[in-house]
Formats: C-alpha cells, structure tokens, sequence
C-alpha cells in the first residue's frame, strides 16, 4: 500500500512529461450513487490504465487486464499489480477473481474494465463485451462511462502527444439489473446505451 503512493505520484510525473495530459469531466465521478462503482474507458493503447491510474489520483483501484498486459515488460507489470491490476483472462482463477471483484464494487471498491475486450483498430469503437454489464448487476453499482482520446493524426499514441481523458456521466446501477444472467435484451440495450456515451464523449 506505501509503495503504491509512492508509484503514482512518480508515475503523474513520467506521464506528464511524456505526454500533454487534460482531464474532463472528473466533476462526473462526484455523481455517483453507489458505494463501489466500475469505471468503462474505450482502449487504444496498451497504457491506457495508467492514465486511468494517473486522473484518479490516489485513488487505488482493481484493475482487470488480459494477460498479454503482464507481458509487456517486467516494469510495466509491476506497477499495475502495484495499482491493483488482476490478470483475469486466460487464467484458471477466472471465476474466482471475477466473485471476488464483485463483492469488493459492493463494499466500496472502484474497478476498472475496458469493455471492448481488446484495442480499438483503425480508430473504430468496438462493441462492448458483456461481462462489464453482468459484473454491475451483481454488485449493484454505477458504470462511468470513460474516453481516452490520443491527439494524432491516426488516433494512436505516440510519445509528447496530446491526450484527453474525459469522464462522463454516471450510469445508474438500476439500468442493468437483469432477470437473468443472459438478460440479451438487457443487454443489447446497455452496449447500445454506452457506445452511445463514448461518441458523445468524442464529438
């Protein structure tokens, strides 16, 4: 726990000075209702928690990130296990990980998830998967809807660029109760609902 108010201080540093950071909309997260609540940022880059990480300053998360995340280098694995990053897919604690994360939104806990299940290509929105959705109606939480945006003419990232992180409004944990688990209605109507709340953030 020290070292990780160690880290992000650091971290706000190395991330300020490699890039122009502006943050919008953090008054959003002031909205939200519930104890615990999941944060739904769109995903470009492999770094893009950090700037997650870095905009909620002190504020310690559970991160989930697909295992090549924990590969990219020993550095860059260490802080996001340093900042609550648990690695969910394509381990055999899965199911584990994902119960233990929902009783956790419920006592108060903040996770991060990015929906779309894997980096945006050609600077395309992609669906978002289900498991954000289903993991919110277990824990009776809130989802902020979340943009990064890199300032380049491709969309992508790239060392000293401008780079927006916009938080929107809160999306009520009553939208996404469901009747089952695959509510598909449900469902569909939510993915629908936060690409919505995405290209909103980008217009």
């Amino acid at each position: 726990m020290v070292l990780y108010y160690i880290l992000v201080p650091l971290a706000w540093l190395v991330w300020h000075i490699g890039f122009r950071i502006r943050v919008e909309g953090r008054e959003n997260l002031k909205k939200v209702q519930t104890k615990g609540c999941i944060l739904a940022p769109t995903h470009v880059s492999a770094i893009d928690p950090v700037f997650i990480v870095v905009t909620r300053w002190g504020r310690r998360m559970v991160v989930f990130a697909k295992r090549e995340l924990f590969e990219i280098n020993a550095f860059l694995t260490w802080f996001f296990r340093c900042c609550g990053g648990v690695c969910v897919r394509g381990t055999k604690d899965e199911m584990a990980v994902i119960s233990q994360t929902v009783e956790a939104c419920k006592q108060g806990k903040t996770l991060l998830i990015f929906p779309e299940g894997t980096r945006e290509k050609e600077g395309k929105l992609l669906p978002p998967k289900s498991g954000l959705f289903v993991i919110a109606a277990e824990a009776g939480v809130d989802v902020v809807p979340c943009r990064i945006l890199y300032d380049t003419p491709d969309g992508k990232m790239h060392l000293f660029c401008k780079v927006r992180v916009i938080y929107g409004e809160p999306m009520p944990a009553a939208q996404f109760a469901m009747e089952g688990r695959r509510d598909t209605k449900k469902l569909r109507a939510n993915k629908q609902a936060l690409l919505e709340a995405w290209e909103k953030m980008g217009a």
